[in-house]
């Protein structure tokens, strides 16, 4: 009922930048009724929240680490949630996924459990 595609994976050096892009459809539902995330699994790891973004743009990060590199932001009419990833570190190697729930607004947390449709995720890797 909801699709979403990830793109914008690469190789970027340590210290670089690198733009994701999510984009998302739905058949059925009001898109401005959901709430986008991205979450991110690095080899060997537990999946792990990176950020939440709702339809007014308001956002929410995981973590102060990466509040303080990465950005978030979407463009409603292009149904396109994008997180602007800087000074990228080796640690930040992982697949990264965007997720959408039904909500107005982002918690304070973001729980995986929450998420009913994500796309197929797209590998970065931070590397020399």
């Amino acid at each position: 009922q909801v699709q979403l595609v990830e793109s914008g994976g690469g190789l970027v050096q340590p210290g670089g930048s690198l733009r994701l892009s999510c984009a998302y459809s739905s058949s059925r539902f009001t898109l401005d009724f959901f709430v986008i995330a991205w979450f991110r699994q690095a080899p060997g790891k537990e999946l792990e929240a990176v950020s939440c973004i709702d339809s007014r743009g308001d956002s929410t990060f995981a973590a102060d680490s990466m509040k303080g590199r990465f950005t978030v932001s979407r463009t409603n009419a292009k149904n396109t949630v994008y997180l602007q990833m800087n000074s990228a570190k080796p640690e930040d190697t992982a697949v990264y996924y965007c997720a959408a729930t039904r909500a107005n607004v982002c918690g304070d947390k973001i729980k995986r459990d929450e998420y009913d449709y994500w796309g197929q995720g797209t590998q970065v890797t931070v590397s020399s």
